[in-house]
């Protein structure tokens, strides 16, 4: 675990230059986007949707989880590409008693860092907007942060096999976009037609926005967390174990 904290401590060192902007990012991107969404279009889904309750609850729980996806795909991709094709990081940091698998799970371990404090920010914002109706929704930060690491592994696991950056912007454009805008986020995957239903059922993202959304609205129940949580899970291991196989392969092959 020692190495595995160095690993972990060299990222958290790099942040030292750049948390100042991050930190006004994560502040100000949920301010907009719910005064935008959750208030202004929200009051006119109000009027006519057939949602229960005000649009904003049903919202701000989606982009928590959603958030975290982001958060947790930008820290997956490029930091990872650059650290083995660009900067050499991980390379150097092989030349010290750290083996490849510290320099993966520290890396990782930060994401979950970057992730985690994302999503409290932007559980925070949520609060003060008033669309928290439960103490379970401290909850619904674990629970984002499970979200977005189903999606960090196995981008991890992308990011070290693949050799070009331009694999970055299909992925953007053909799974996370269509991921966000259709896995629940911003209405009931139930009004998707029949055909894609299923497909969005499947993403790890309609999972997490469920889990977070019955949180923060403190309807969550065992059964239902269970089958969110050990889904999640499960793209969280097969993803860690790709990433540790074509990480180990690209270092080797590098080297």
């Amino acid at each position: 675990m020692d190495r595995v904290g160095a690993s972990f401590g060299f990222w958290a060192f790099q942040y030292r230059r750049t948390w100042r902007g991050t930190v006004v990012s994560s502040v100000l991107t949920p301010v907009l986007f719910l005064a935008a969404m959750g208030i202004g279009l929200g009051t006119l889904v109000d009027d006519g949707g057939r949602l229960d309750g005000a649009y904003l609850l049903f919202l701000a729980p989606g982009l928590l989880a959603a958030t975290a996806m982001q958060t947790a795909g930008f820290e997956s991709m490029y930091p990872v590409m650059g650290a083995i094709k660009w900067v050499r990081t991980y390379h150097a940091m092989l030349a010290t008693p750290l083996g490849v698998s510290d320099i993966l799970l520290g890396h990782l371990l930060w994401v979950v860092f970057r992730v985690t404090s994302s999503a409290a920010i932007y559980l925070a914002v949520i609060a003060l907007f008033g669309a928290v109706a439960s103490p379970m929704a401290l909850l619904a930060l674990p629970a984002a942060t499970l979200c977005g690491m189903a999606y960090a592994a196995p981008i991890f696991a992308f990011s070290s096999g693949y050799e070009k950056p331009s694999g970055f912007a299909a992925l953007e454009r053909f799974v996370i976009v269509p991921m966000f805008l259709f896995s629940g986020t911003f209405f009931p995957v139930s009004q998707l037609p029949d055909v894609l239903q299923p497909v969005a059922y499947a993403t790890p993202l309609w999972h997490g926005v469920e889990l977070c959304r019955a949180l923060v609205a403190g309807t969550q129940t065992l059964a239902d967390a269970l089958l969110h949580i050990g889904y999640l899970s499960l793209w969280i291991v097969a993803g860690v174990t790709a990433a540790m196989f074509f990480f180990r392969r690209r270092l080797e092959s590098t080297g």
